[in-house]
């Protein structure tokens, strides 16, 4: 029980503490996930970057995740980049916030 508690915590921390995850909204549905990328690395390392896309038609959504290594790189692209105009639009930075888990209620 001590054991699954501890890689638990450990899983906790490594996401926490090593990598920050950033919400970026109000993206042109043109920009891709290099380009994503590529914004964001004038600040630091960054892990992943990800332009949401719609299931069936694969248009990007507007909006997309980045993980940066570093909690003060990540901190200097929040500022650095947010409203930020790219193709027109005004870009949104935040830390993401983790997913609420849905209720198991199918609409269909």
């Amino acid at each position: 029980m001590l054991q699954v508690l501890f890689h638990c915590y450990f899983i906790y921390l490594f996401k926490t503490v090593l990598f920050m995850n950033l919400y970026v909204s109000n993206l042109s549905f043109h920009t891709t996930d290099a380009e994503l990328n590529k914004m964001f690395s004038a600040f630091g390392a960054v892990s992943s970057a990800k332009v949401i896309t719609d299931r069936e038609t694969g248009r990007s959504r507007g909006f997309g995740f980045v993980e940066m290594d570093s909690d003060s790189d990540a901190q200097k692209a929040m500022k650095g980049l947010n409203n930020t105009e790219v193709e027109g639009r005004a870009m949104s930075v935040t830390v993401a916030r983790e997913k609420t888990p849905r209720s198991n209620n199918k609409r269909w």
